[in-house]
């Protein structure tokens, strides 16, 4: 697998999600340190659980766990994807 282009993928991916409304450039830690865990995380609920608590940790602000399964399963999607064109 491409790990590169699957992280630039997964990188984009969150920018777009935005989950405060506070501009896609806002959250260069918090998409690495997601597409950090998405390198050994299977599991989309899992992989919501860490990016709950990622987000909560740096901006003190709750996210729904709905909202972060969404964007769970476009990564893990991803990420299979990634897997199967290589």
């Amino acid at each position: 697998m491409d790990t590169i282009e699957m992280n630039r993928r997964a990188v984009w991916t969150l920018q777009q999600w935005d989950p405060f409304h506070i501009g896609e450039n806002a959250y260069e830690t918090e998409t690495a340190d997601v597409v950090a865990y998405l390198q050994n995380i299977d599991h989309p609920s899992e992989l919501a659980k860490r990016i709950q608590e990622i987000y909560e940790h740096s901006f003190e602000e709750w996210i729904p766990l709905e909202k972060c399964v969404d964007i769970s399963y476009k990564l893990i999607a991803l990420k299979y994807e990634m897997k199967c064109i290589i």
